[in-house]
């Protein structure tokens, strides 16, 4: 193939990515933007369309950004004591290599100039994308000298929610959706033992809440909830939990309960001489624990002066089961629309004994703050900009790294199967019946 074929193809794939952006004819542009859901079109003209405008624009790029470095000025010499030197105006761009091909978009990788770093370069991530016009690029070090460009082309959490999930692949390990990457996105509850949700009402995060009970429910774990709103979200695993409170002063005796049991498990593990359950031999390990707590705000929230007592009682026995159930199988899922300071200094203490974060759409930045602020602070800013077309879209934050996630959707069909679930015993459920005039588990 002669290089004016080649270069022929490139313009008229140009030339056809520019009329996609094009908003003259609402004809063409109803039919591309349905042809670019399909996955041959990526391929045959998103990609090669996509290196033209990554080759061409890259000098230019560079030179705004000011990522290219100065070529060796000229000098020239009139006699022996006088030297002029000039200032070249273009400048030498880092080495770029030839964009490869990903199944949502491309990969390239890009050769430092010496004393450059990869943070000046993640510095203008968006302004690669708008650049490209894809919908999202990332800056990876794979080693030292070289930053790797990953270009996505459109967003993969979009359309439909009822992915296929593969199965949990061990314990306490629930698959809830994916992630902006298009990857599964995996949550184990051994690796970050706790976690908060929080987000607007209609925001997904009861949905979230649903998948993650969906995967856990069918595993041998013992589910506790606590749900104040009437138990209108945990009320549709009431007959999997082993004990719903649905009131404050069922919650403290709840909590008073698991405490009671992550003692014990101290003693045994202590006896054994291990740290974690997990050490145990099977035989007379316990069964995990996860504590479900559904809108968190009306359990700490000081409604009058008698309430303030039991408030702060329930805010210190989260923070005690925080501090000491992750060694022992003691779980927490705190779920909250809105989550700060002003629920009194539990809630600080609670977060900060909480290694996973998940913040959909919020209405007030101290929530956004309150959740990812500690753990990822650019992330603040990127929850903040989901909106309410971009229901279960949520930033997932652990150990300062982010992450753009969507949960599945869970049909009422499924949560109904699941809540209906006998086959695991609960004969070591640790919870006493509840007091007359309290939750039924008949």
């Amino acid at each position: 193939m002669s290089w004016t074929l080649i270069v022929w193809l490139a313009s008229a794939l140009l030339c056809l990515g520019l009329l996609t952006q094009s908003k003259w004819d609402p004809w063409l542009s109803e039919r591309v933007a349905r042809s670019e859901s399909q996955p041959w079109w990526w391929t045959l003209i998103g990609y090669p369309t996509a290196v033209v405008r990554v080759r061409l624009t890259w000098g230019r790029v560079c030179r705004v950004l000011d990522l290219d470095v100065p070529r060796r000025a000229p000098r020239a010499l009139l006699d022996r004591d006088t030297m002029i030197t000039g200032t070249v105006l273009k400048g030498l761009p880092p080495r770029l290599g030839f964009p490869r091909i990903t199944s949502r978009g491309l990969r390239v990788t890009v050769r430092l100039h010496p004393g450059q770093t990869p943070a000046a370069f993640i510095a203008c991530a968006d302004a690669f994308a708008h650049a490209w016009r894809v919908y999202q690029v990332r800056v990876t070090s794979p080693r030292r000298g070289v930053v790797e460009l990953i270009a996505i082309a459109r967003d993969p959490l979009t359309g439909d929610r009822s992915w296929p999930m593969p199965p949990a692949p061990r314990l306490l390990t629930a698959t809830l959706g994916r992630t902006d990457e298009d990857a599964v996105w995996t949550v184990d509850l051994r690796k970050i033992p706790h976690w908060l949700i929080t987000g607007a009402t209609q925001s997904g995060k009861s949905t979230l809440l649903a998948s993650w009970l969906t995967e856990l429910g069918s595993q041998p774990v013992i589910l506790v909830g606590i749900d104040l709103k009437g138990g209108m979200e945990l009320g549709l695993y009431e007959r999997r939990l082993s004990a719903l409170a649905t009131n404050r002063a069922d919650a403290i005796r709840l909590l008073t309960s698991v405490l009671s049991e992550v003692m014990d498990r101290m003693g045994v593990c202590r006896l054994a001489g291990v740290r974690s359950i997990w050490d145990l031999h099977d035989d007379i390990r316990p069964d995990p624990v996860v504590i479900v707590v559904d809108e968190v705000a009306e359990l700490l929230l000081v409604a009058s002066l008698n309430g303030r007592k039991d408030a702060t009682e329930c805010a210190t026995l989260l923070l005690r089961i925080a501090q000491l159930g992750a060694a022992l199988g003691v779980h927490l899922i705190i779920s909250a629309q809105r989550f700060g300071s002003d629920l009194g200094p539990g809630a600080t203490a609670i977060r900060a004994q909480v290694g996973g974060r998940v913040c959909h759409r919020v209405n007030d930045e101290q929530t956004a703050v309150m959740s990812l602020g500690d753990l990822a602070p650019d992330a603040v800013a990127v929850a903040q900009t989901i909106t309410e077309d971009e229901k279960g879209v949520a930033v997932s934050a652990v150990d300062g790294h982010w992450r753009r996630v969507r949960s599945r959707y869970v049909t009422p069909s499924a949560l109904r199967t699941h809540a209906e679930l006998t086959d695991y015993p609960l004969r070591d459920a640790f919870l006493t019946p509840p007091r007359e005039g309290g939750v039924s588990h008949e």
